[in-house]
């Protein structure tokens, strides 16, 4: 038997399942459109630095904005498509009880995948470049990116994107065939009533293997073993927030990967209160069609795990920097600009000039090539961001000095942290060379060995080693006081806020806003598509379901008990997508409390388990009002039919 028989069932399929192909090929275009679009960004940022040496790495955020993109597109990419073949076990079953045999059900399963994902590729690709340009503009209000950041259009992204993307479906599509193609002729129909095995070995050695590597990961970073501390993107406590991104990442692919054991599990849980029938069938349905439910509710779960695990690292590791900054805080009141990116110049002198009270003021710039001057240490050090200090250091801040003395930073000295010096191999004494932001080359001398606050950066040097090199960069972000015995506490005044070191929150400081800009920009994206696919996966799911509607009303059901089913099925989804979320956010805050336990609050006081339940509450009300618009809409337009009409759909 050929293939050329089935070419009238696949042309039937397509038109009496066209939601569903519609749903795939949505998922995919959007997917497309998503990597292509971060993808150009990342590409054109090549080579170029944010005019605030204190705002995050434009190349580094572009890549991180790009690989959630791609991640979470991936992951509701393969799952639409598995759904969608999965759906069809009714025609598979016939397809093998009439004699196709599994080669045949597979090519022609993904023959349709091919078809529909390079239609959706070729749209995706073209409204990539009309996408990226928004995001640019979104990220140069923001500061994110440098004023005249703009798109340039390559084949390479968009290339890359449309391979990723249908490779993805068509393993998803294949897998799924795979499946149907192994039941024998004679249990073909019985099959297709009830999900049977859902967790495959494969997807059991994914699991399983994404755990270990989550956990393998966080404990390397806890320990730091030597060589991991030499490089200094994994070195550098200000990178830690990235890399508890991606440790979170891992726990979020580990839990979805669990899904078919763990989704049945709390349906039973969480179906327990439902009371009367319509309740009781929601909760049948669930445990009947596994892959449908964990299909419905993955890109659910995507919206609020991401929601819930990156807004609660992003709060903890600011709690962690505010108490950190605090503890090493010698000066009396925290100067934070109200709204802005710098204190103004009349600022800084009306601070300068108030009786009786010292100033010190901090801006950030960069230091090129920092290295040994004999150059018989380690190689260059790159790009390194430090913080210009005009004041006091000594009297400013508290720091753990391992050898040498914070009262030395003065001339053309540096202070260094301790990590960064022990992995460049530098001691007190060393004469380093380096370039600074305007291309002035000079030589420094280290004075101190410190541990630097994560509102510091690991470099300190005098403001006057960089005064009138910093090219027009911004000015100082912030200036602590400190007044003598007897003198003035200092008043309001306009455009700043003026805090006590005791109740100072670090709310508004440069470090904060640039964190939560970068966590729009990485999460941002990602999140509105999963929130479309909320919207698509359901509406093929209901669209699917057009038969067991109709059998419930010949056998006496009427719309709204039908209606009453679904709105529960939607809802019963929507809080087991939500117990998994809070399953992973916990899991996550613990990692990431871990972290910031053994790399940032060594000492001092310990943070307790708090999880961001505002972010999660919104994101798990907005992930259940579209599931159930996006059910009950097309379930309604669906019970217009009559029943014997809606019965005799795709036999």
């Amino acid at each position: 038997m050929t293939l050329t028989p089935l070419l009238p069932v696949a042309t039937a399929t397509l038109r009496q399942r066209r939601l569903g192909f519609a749903g795939s090929f949505v998922a995919l275009t959007l997917g497309v459109t998503l990597i292509a679009g971060t993808g150009l960004l990342v590409t054109t940022s090549t080579g170029l630095q944010n005019d605030d040496p204190s705002a995050p790495s434009l190349k580094k955020l572009l890549t991180l904005m790009a690989g959630m993109s791609g991640f979470v597109s991936v992951f509701v990419v393969a799952s639409t498509f598995a759904f969608a073949v999965a759906g069809r076990r009714r025609e598979t079953a016939m397809l093998r009880a009439v004699g196709a045999t599994p080669r045949q059900v597979r090519m022609l399963v993904l023959g349709e995948a091919v078809v529909v994902s390079l239609a959706a590729s070729v749209c995706g690709a073209l409204l990539g470049p009309a996408v990226a340009p928004l995001f640019a503009r979104w990220l140069v209000a923001r500061g994110a990116a440098p004023e005249g950041f703009t798109v340039q259009i390559s084949a390479g992204p968009l290339l890359v994107a449309v391979a990723v993307e249908v490779a993805v479906a068509v393993v998803g599509a294949y897998a799924a065939a795979r499946r149907a193609g192994r039941v024998r002729p004679v249990e073909a129909l019985g099959d297709a009533a009830v999900d049977g095995r859902v967790m495959t070995l494969g997807r059991w050695l994914w699991a399983v293997g994404y755990l270990l590597v989550f956990s393998t990961v966080l404990v390397l970073f806890m320990t730091m073993p030597p060589g991991m501390d030499r490089d200094p993107q994994l070195r550098d406590p200000q990178n830690l927030p990235v890399w508890a991104l991606l440790i979170d990442v891992m726990a979020i692919v580990a839990v979805a990967l669990f899904a078919p054991v763990l989704v049945p599990a709390l349906v039973r849980v969480l179906a327990l209160p439902a009371w009367g029938a319509v309740g009781l069938l929601a909760r049948q349905n669930a445990l009947a069609a596994v892959r449908r439910t964990v299909s419905t509710a993955t890109p659910m779960f995507l919206v609020i795990g991401l929601t819930g695990t990156v807004v609660g690292s992003t709060l903890t590791f600011g709690v962690a920097r505010t108490v950190q900054s605090r503890e090493a805080l010698r000066a009396t009141y925290v100067v934070e600009p109200d709204g802005g990116p710098a204190l103004t110049p009349d600022t800084v002198e009306r601070l300068r000039a108030l009786p009786g009270v010292a100033s010190t003021t901090v801006r950030t710039t960069r230091l090129n090539g920092l290295a040994r001057s004999s150059g018989s240490g380690p190689g260059d050090s790159g790009t390194i961001t430090a913080t210009a200090v005009d004041g006091d250091a000594a009297a400013t801040w508290e720091l753990s000095t391992e050898a040498g003395s914070l009262d030395a930073l003065r001339g053309s000295s540096v202070a260094v942290s301790t990590s960064l010096a022990r992995a460049r191999g530098w001691q007190v004494g060393d004469r380093l060379d380096t370039a600074l932001d305007d291309g002035t080359l000079v030589t420094v001398e280290v004075v101190a060995l410190v541990k630097t606050p994560l509102n510091l950066a690991e470099v300190l040097l005098p403001y006057g080693a960089v005064a009138g090199h910093l090219g027009g960069g911004p000015g100082p972000t912030a200036a602590f006081l400190t007044p003598t015995a007897g003198a003035t506490a200092p008043t309001a005044i306009p455009g700043v806020v003026i805090a006590a070191t005791a109740e100072w929150g670090g709310h508004d400081d440069t470090r904060s806003r640039s964190d939560w800009i970068a966590m729009i920009a990485i999460l941002g994206p990602a999140l509105l598509y999963a929130l479309i696919a909320i919207v698509n996966t359901m509406m093929m799911s209901t669209g699917d379901r057009l038969r067991d509607f109709s059998a419930l009303r010949l056998t006496g059901g009427n719309d709204r008990q039908v209606l009453s089913m679904v709105g529960a099925e939607a809802l019963l989804t929507a809080v087991t997508a939500t117990a998994l979320a809070l399953l992973v956010t916990t899991g996550t805050q613990v990692a990431t409390l871990l972290l910031i336990r053994n790399r940032i609050l060594e000492s001092g006081p310990a943070l307790t388990l708090s999880l961001p339940w505002t972010a999660i509450g919104a994101a798990a009300t907005a992930g259940l009002a579209l599931a159930l618009v996006s059910s009950l809409v097309p379930a309604r337009i669906a019970l217009r039919a009559r029943s014997l009409e809606s019965a005799a759909v795709r036999q």
